[in-house]
C-alpha cells in the first residue's frame, strides 16, 4: 500500500497509509488535529543490490535467447546450484 505525506497549516508533517483510489486530498493532522494537504514527494524507490536486478534480467532475458552451450548435461550428475540465497528460489524459471 503506497505511503502519502502531508501537511498542515501549523507546519506538522505526517505519513499515512491509503489504497490508490482512496486517497483523500486533506485528513486530519495527527499531531494537532488541524487539517492537513497532501503534499508532493519524491517516489520511494527500491534500494535492492545491482546483483538481484542482474538475475532477473537474465531470468528474463533467457527466455527469449537461451544460453549456448557446448555439450549436454550428463544424466546421472546432480544438478549444479549457482545460488545459496533461498529467495532465489522464488524468482521465474525459464
Amino acid at each position: 500500500m503506497p505511503s502519502y505525506s502531508y501537511r498542515c497549516s501549523e507546519g506538522c508533517r505526517f505519513d499515512a497509509l491509503y489504497p490508490m483510489a482512496e486517497v483523500p486530498q486533506e485528513t486530519d493532522c495527527r499531531v494537532c488535529g488541524a487539517r492537513a494537504r497532501r503534499s508532493v514527494t519524491a517516489p520511494h524507490l527500491s534500494r535492492t543490490g545491482s546483483s538481484a536486478f542482474q538475475l532477473m534480467d537474465r531470468s528474463a532475458r533467457s527466455a527469449s535467447e537461451p544460453e549456448v552451450v557446448s555439450s549436454l548435461p550428463s544424466s546421472g550428475a546432480p544438478r549444479q546450484r549457482t545460488t545459496s540465497n533461498p529467495l532465489h528460489a522464488k524468482l521465474p524459471r525459464p
